[in-house]
């Protein structure tokens, strides 16, 4: 399996892209403690659900999650995003920053 290791930061927490699964993986202290699951339809990336280990919510991991693959989708990619998960649509809602990456390639 190929993963990219995105981020580390302060929280001890990183990213990890597994693109064979559609999957950004969210890691801490060895474990993986959240995940952003996506489709790619034609040049959409649809993310389609997102979640964190409910023991370890609260500490804004979701948030690190959500930002760090909607960077790597803007650094590594053209697809248009599409927020099919609540978390993310509210995410790039709240962070205007990041709303180009909804209407790219349109």
């Amino acid at each position: 399996m190929t993963t990219d290791e995105l981020t580390t930061d302060g929280s001890g927490a990183r990213v990890e892209h597994e693109p064979e699964v559609s999957r950004y993986t969210l890691w801490q202290d060895g474990e993986p403690v959240g995940l952003a699951d996506y489709r790619i339809v034609g040049e959409e990336l649809r993310f389609t659900h997102t979640e964190v280990d409910p023991a370890r919510r609260d500490h804004g991991l979701a948030s690190i999650l959500v930002e760090q693959a909607l960077d790597d989708v803007r650094t590594r990619t053209d697809f248009t995003v599409v927020a099919d998960c609540p978390f993310v649509a509210d995410w790039i809602d709240s962070h205007a920053e990041y709303q180009d990456l909804l209407s790219r390639g349109r």
